[in-house]
């Protein structure tokens, strides 16, 4: 049975800063980091994503679109960021991409 790498905030804060460019990473705080990343749990939790009896094959693909949509409506709710909601999608696939590399071990 293989280990199972479990998820890091500070490593997946790390691992999204290396997808960005220079100029995106000098405007985006960790914590707008962080948050964008505690919006997309927040959207598997809501959409059943982590129950740990939920019938999620490999096969079923998330949503990608609809959770950009959700991400962004959070940051436009919360109000406090700078964020503009061109920077958003870029972080989520780099989140997603975390979270796939940590699966492969």
């Amino acid at each position: 049975m293989s280990e199972i790498t479990r998820f890091d905030e500070d490593e997946a804060i790390k691992f999204i800063r290396a997808t960005l460019s220079e100029e995106k990473n000098s405007q985006v705080s960790d914590d707008e980091i962080l948050y964008i990343i505690d919006c997309i749990w927040d959207w598997y939790e809501k959409n059943g994503y982590l129950k740990i009896d939920a019938d999620i094959t490999d096969e079923e693909e998330i949503d990608i679109d609809k959770l950009v949509a959700y991400v962004k409506k959070e940051l436009s709710r919360a109000g406090e960021t700078l964020l503009v909601p061109e920077d958003v999608e870029p972080i989520v696939k780099a989140e997603l991409q975390y979270e796939e590399s940590i699966e492969d071990f």
